[in-house]
């Protein structure tokens, strides 16, 4: 029996099987980088070790590392969550040769399904259905061309290895295969250590149909339904809900047997999940997951399991706790993944600290997964999730309901996020009526990512009147440690010697300044707005930016967080990013000259696509970094000639770092 279980992972799944350990009576080793010294997951096991630098290859890939705590720890099992060395066979072997139980499946299956060229073979001798593609280990970009010429464009470019959307480039005509094939190469090599890359068939308006299956290693292998995950942006899943909207029983049942075939075909072990293509009239065989799904909540809340627990049961030799007869389906359940990542800006991650996390409060049929709290940070060198939200409810309506209520109630400031985006979909008639396929995004763009609109008057006044009180408090305090706090100086009422009691209070919004004059009214204010109109204030602010306010008597509950300069205000399920202006403060320097290229985000530089001297036309790639598993690649805003490059391959940068100077061609 498992009595001291090491988590090889972090955040919100390292959280959430702690969970499960503590639930089962287990003793808890957490594993740290140095860049997670301070993590939630380190403060709520029982025991934490350091495993080494930042970067995952030092640290959460390192299996000598990982085994050598769990020795240290005296951990009898450890669970690897997903990600990092959760398909790693070298790294199930190496528990095994020290006497530790891996909660996964054996080394074998693990190496059938971790390369989905040598998977789609074995999955063809089984008689699961296949997209038509190349799978073969000839990697010559010639082969690949070919390969891609008789499928037919558009094809699919995609890792072998690894999953999460990452070495995955939709190619639509032969002149964009050299650049795409590159760009998925270094992206797998970088996140799984292997180029290799397979090429299909690119499927237009298909659904992400996923099977859950569970097998223990007495013969008996079930499925616990499917989840639709068609929702997606850069091939990474966004929402996730099962059951799945629209699926017949025949077609379920078709699924199922497939995915079952699959999982027996490599004598599985443990949870996995088989994905499927699917169109209106069939589907198809991508990949096996042979871990814990992210999405793994949804299915856990239609059938009331913990897929933890039957893990770990399964890991220590037990049967199935369930025959296929006794899983039973209640209801619907769907999950949103909370990303640190600016929508506007092309979804680039933003690592970065956490001013302030709010989440809802527990209720019925909501339920938050995350490994953060306030004050923690989104390192740069991780997957940028904070959370994910999953509601349930009795049909799927009211799980929509649920999962609406719960993003309105979501708070996170210090970085942005997609919560906005996130509700835009779960809003969106289209989603509601269960018109789901892979390019649901792409398609409604518009509705989901608008231009940002003003603050608007009610945000411009709570943010002005929680200065007001935060002035107004400091202005307090300061005079309480003065020789004369009775002095009209020290006064927080608004008190100026020969003149009226008023203030300004300048913002920037978006692009633009605002002012809202403020006029003291004894313990209140009165706020002249942009648009001129005028408002009594009045309320209390708490120190964690709690606002209790009154707007002309109109009561009403906000949270305002400061962060130096910056303020975001959160209203009614509505977030509003401002920034206090100084006109007393000189005015920041903005890009130095013309001509200078700098860094969309903090990262690493993974590609340098130029030198200096040369002549590049308006859209030439120029340089490549990389943060948090994904490339942006930076290109030539004009015609020009490239008078500088300040980076190599491999180096560090900030968000904002001059990467070099592009000087107008003559």
């Amino acid at each position: 029996m498992i009595k001291r279980l090491l988590i090889a992972n972090r955040g919100e799944i390292a959280c959430r099987i702690l969970r499960t350990a503590r639930r089962l009576g287990l003793q808890t080793v957490a594993v740290y980088s140095d860049a997670d010294a301070a993590a939630r997951h380190v403060a709520e096991a029982d025991t934490a070790l350091p495993i080494g630098p930042a970067p995952a290859r030092d640290s959460y890939l390192n299996i000598e590392a990982v085994i050598a705590a769990a020795r240290r720890a005296g951990a009898d099992a450890i669970h690897p969550g997903y990600g990092f060395l959760s398909e790693n066979a070298a790294f199930a072997e190496a528990c095994a040769a020290a006497g530790i139980t891996f909660i996964g499946p054996p080394p074998g299956a693990i190496r059938a399904m971790g390369s989905k060229s040598a998977a789609k073979a074995l999955m063809e001798q089984a008689g699961v259905p296949l997209v038509p593609g190349y799978h073969g280990a000839d990697q010559d970009p010639a082969v690949l061309a070919k390969a891609a010429a008789a499928i037919g464009y558009p094809v699919l470019v995609k890792a072998s290895a690894g999953g999460g959307g990452r070495g995955m480039r939709v190619v639509e005509a032969p002149a964009q295969l050299a650049e795409a094939l590159d760009a998925a190469r270094r992206e797998a090599q970088s996140a799984f250590g292997d180029p290799q890359l397979l090429v299909e068939k690119y499927l237009t308006r298909p659904r992400h149909i996923e099977m859950q299956v569970f097998a223990d290693r007495h013969g008996n292998c079930i499925h616990l339904y499917e989840r639709d995950c068609s929702i997606q942006r850069r091939y990474q899943k966004v929402v996730e809900e099962a059951p799945a909207p629209g699926l017949t029983e025949t077609r379920r049942a078709q699924i199922a047997a497939a995915a079952i075939a699959a999982a027996r075909a490599v004598g599985y072990v443990g949870a996995g999940t088989v994905e499927f293509i699917a169109t209106d009239a069939d589907f198809y065989f991508m990949e096996m997951n042979t871990r814990l799904q992210v999405e793994h909540p949804v299915t856990e809340a239609i059938t009331g399991l913990d897929l933890v627990e039957w893990q770990i049961r399964i890991a220590e030799g037990a049967r199935l706790p369930l025959a296929q007869d006794d899983v039973t389906a209640r209801g619907h359940a769907i999950e949103v993944r909370l990303y640190a990542e600016d929508p506007a800006r092309d979804f680039l991650p933003q690592p970065g600290r956490l001013d302030h996390v709010g989440f809802p409060e527990q209720a019925a049929g909501v339920r938050i997964d995350t490994g953060v709290r306030s004050g923690d940070v989104v390192p740069r060198e991780y997957d940028p999730l904070i959370a994910k939200l999953i509601a349930w409810g009795d049909d799927r309506a009211s799980a929509i309901a649920r999962l609406t209520r719960a993003l309105a109630d979501t708070e996170i400031a210090g970085v942005r996020t997609n919560r906005g985006f996130l509700a835009a979909i779960v809003g969106h008639p289209a989603f509601a009526a269960g018109e789901l396929d892979t390019g649901f995004i792409a398609r409604h763009r518009d509705a989901l990512l608008p231009a940002p609109a003003p603050a608007g008057a009610r945000a411009l006044a709570l943010a002005t009147l929680a200065r007001l009180l935060a002035e107004r408090r400091q202005s307090i305090e300061a005079a309480a440690r003065t020789a004369d706090p009775y002095s009209p100086w020290a006064l927080a009422s608004g008190w100026r010697l020969n003149r009226a009691a008023w203030q300004d209070c300048l913002w920037r919004d978006g692009e633009a300044t605002v002012t809202v004059r403020a006029h003291f009214a004894g313990e209140g204010f009165g706020l002249t707005l942009p648009d001129g109109t005028s408002l009594a204030a009045d309320g209390v602010l708490a120190p964690d930016g709690c606002l209790s306010a009154s707007l002309d008597g109109v009561r009403s509950t906000a949270r305002v967080v400061c962060r130096g300069d910056d303020v975001t205000v959160f209203e009614g399920g509505a977030e509003h990013r401002l920034a206090v202006v100084d006109p007393l403060r000189a005015a920041a320097a903005g890009e130095a000259a013309a001509g200078k290229l700098t860094a969309p985000m903090p990262g690493r530089v993974s590609a340098v696509k130029v030198a200096t001297g040369q002549r590049v036309a308006r859209g030439h790639p120029l340089i490549v970094v990389e943060a948090m598993k994904m490339e942006h690649t930076v290109t030539a805003p004009a015609d020009g000639i490239v008078g500088a490059v300040h980076f190599s391959v491999g180096d560090l940068v900030e968000e904002g770092a001059e990467l070099l100077v592009l000087e107008p061609a003559a």
